[in-house]
């Protein structure tokens, strides 16, 4: 692969696993995205597909599930799915729906330390004179 990355043009259909270093979508992709670098899909993309890449850069159409370090949403963007991203830019009339993770992680918490045993409580027995049961 060149140093400019993978191109699938806006003429183009793909479908099936796309891995490398950068790439732009232009066209239509269905399928999973793995990309060490950079993601950018071009406004006249549409995509659905399973995404995880360092960066993405969303302007065109998009369904699935993004993985990023860092996500852009841009003006013409329209995403539907889940988006996790710890640095996540939405701009001004971007559309989206969905569950969205940003930022850090949050720190899972220490187990709580073990309960105390119980002690059992014995059974309350009836007053003299009065009738059991």
């Amino acid at each position: 692969m060149d140093d400019k990355g993978t191109l699938i043009d806006t003429d183009a259909r793909f479908e099936g696993t796309l891995a490398g270093k950068d790439a732009r979508i232009l066209g239509r992709f269905k399928g999973d995205i793995e990309i060490k670098g950079r993601l950018v899909l071009g406004e006249s993309s549409v995509v659905d597909a399973k995404v995880l890449a360092d960066t993405a850069e969303i302007a065109g159409e998009f369904k699935g599930e993004i993985v990023a370090e860092r996500l852009v949403l841009l003006e013409k963007a329209r995403v539907t799915g889940t988006f996790d991203a710890k640095i996540l830019s939405v701009h001004e009339g971007a559309q989206m729906n969905g569950a969205v993770s940003a930022g850090d992680k949050p720190k899972v918490p220490a187990p709580s330390p073990q309960p105390k045993p119980t002690v059992p409580i014995p059974p309350v027995k009836p007053a003299a004179g009065t009738a059991a049961g």
